[in-house]
């Protein structure tokens, strides 16, 4: 079991578990504000963008080059920018901390 906490624009702080699945659907079932997933999670559409905090990029590892294609229609991504629709849920998570974009 992960428990995965989510960091919204306004500061505030959620904190959810789950076994499996992807960040995305995890956020979207728990109404993380900023988390839309409007593609439904196939990688098209970067609404479910969020920042790995830098003591966690090791354990998510760096976006993919797919997901580096959205994000460079996001001017706010950085080297820990993320598609949460790409981050599959398992024990290795546990404890992250995922800031959500704007």
């Amino acid at each position: 079991m992960a428990k995965i906490t989510f960091v919204t624009s306004d500061g505030e702080r959620t904190t959810v578990e789950a076994e499996s699945g992807t960040v995305m659907a995890l956020a979207v079932e728990n109404n993380i504000k900023g988390i839309d997933g409007d593609c439904g999670g196939v990688c098209s559409c970067a609404t479910c963008h969020v920042f790995v905090e830098p003591e966690d990029i090791e354990t998510t590892g760096r976006a993919s080059d797919i997901e580096e294609d959205m994000l460079e229609l996001d001017d706010n991504a950085n080297e820990y920018s993320r598609l949460s629709c790409q981050l599959e849920i398992d024990d290795s998570l546990d404890g992250i901390v995922l800031q959500v974009a704007k």
